[in-house]
């Protein structure tokens, strides 16, 4: 799952050992995976901070929890860590945690991530503006948040009927509504007043 180099391995468990606490780990999630937002984070895991769906891997001279949701983000991940002038670096590469490998079997939401900064926000961008997925609710209604010159603007209607619904509901039809939550009251950097 995720390569960790020897010097990265050497790194990290100095920083375990330096908690003093009998039984800590690491975990490994990615905060916004599948957006150009996404950060890979490692965090110190104590015995009972571990959620119930990670997984567990161990690396000999520590554990490590990969949190289930980030595992899709995390292939080819690696680890290291290089010593400088000032000391050294701790380095996270995972090259799939802005734009995962996209299936059928994906979840909704990373299609429809996808789809909207892989298609939809490059034309938005000409404009300053933005598409972000809040949230899809159990009954499938995606939940959307405009921004930048998207907010505000005077042709957001149209964007997103004719542009971004039709779009995300002709690719994934088990969609069933799009909802705008922006506050479009705030203009200060709309495209069109």
């Amino acid at each position: 799952m995720i390569e960790i180099t020897d010097s990265g391995k050497t790194y990290l468990k100095q920083l375990l050992d330096k908690q003093d606490c009998e039984g800590i780990a690491i975990r490994v999630f990615v905060l916004d995976g599948g957006t150009p937002k996404a950060e890979t984070c490692i965090a110190f895991c104590r015995p009972g901070e571990e959620e119930a769906d990670d997984e567990v891997f161990d690396y000999t001279e520590f554990k490590a929890f990969i949190e289930s949701k980030s595992k899709q983000y995390l292939e080819e991940a690696v680890v290291d860590f290089a010593k400088d002038s000032m000391g050294g670096q701790l380095t996270i590469r995972a090259p799939n945690s802005r734009m995962p490998k996209i299936s059928e079997d994906s979840p909704l939401e990373d299609r429809i991530n996808y789809i909207l900064y892989n298609e939809i926000n490059p034309g938005l961008a000409a404009h300053g503006g933005f598409i972000s997925l809040e949230e899809v609710t159990e009954d499938a209604v995606v939940v959307l948040r405009f921004g930048g010159g998207c907010q505000g603007c005077g042709m957001v209607d149209v964007t997103l009927k004719d542009g971004v619904e039709k779009s995300l509901m002709e690719q994934l039809p088990q969609i069933k509504e799009i909802r705008d939550v922006t506050d479009h009251s705030v203009q200060e950097n709309a495209y069109y007043k």
